[in-house]
């Protein structure tokens, strides 16, 4: 079986390098076997779960939930009800952040509805910004932390 250095698993698995070390020092990839000249060695198996853990990370799963799902995945023979929970609260968090952004939206337009191009004394995108009581929606729900992407 051919062994494959950790550059060739970068780009067949489009897993960064930096993060297949990441993934293997939390445990999500065990430790590959080392060549001679110790280099990380790995093998057609290691770069199905990188393509899995790849997928998952961009369909927003957390660390822990890929975690699960990883051993979830090396004991095809259990029931997938754990399988399936996960994937019902990620798609629970995908919806409340679509009502969150929508109601971003609806805020956002009407900022810019608002906004006469005048000049900035008269401007209701400053006004907005600076009083969060003229918001149309005061709880709109989102937080920096929840704008970016996993």
């Amino acid at each position: 079986m051919k062994k494959i250095t950790i550059g060739d698993a970068s780009r067949q698995s489009g897993v960064k390098v930096p993060t297949i070390r990441y993934y293997e020092g939390i445990g999500l990839l065990a430790a590959p076997s080392r060549s001679e000249g110790n280099q990380r060695s790995y093998e057609p198996a290691d770069i199905s779960r990188l393509v899995f853990i790849r997928h998952a990370r961009e369909l927003g799963f957390e660390v822990e939930a890929i975690r699960t799902l990883l051993t979830l995945q090396d004991d095809p023979h259990q029931s997938c009800a754990s399988a399936d929970a996960i994937a019902k609260a990620r798609l629970i968090e995908v919806e409340q952040r679509i009502r969150s952004l929508m109601a971003l939206k609806v805020e956002l337009e009407a900022m810019v509805e608002g906004c006469g191009h005048g000049r900035v004394d008269q401007c209701r995108v400053i006004e907005v910004l600076a009083d969060h009581g003229q918001c149309a929606h005061p709880h709109h729900g989102l937080q920096a932390s929840s704008l970016s992407v996993s």
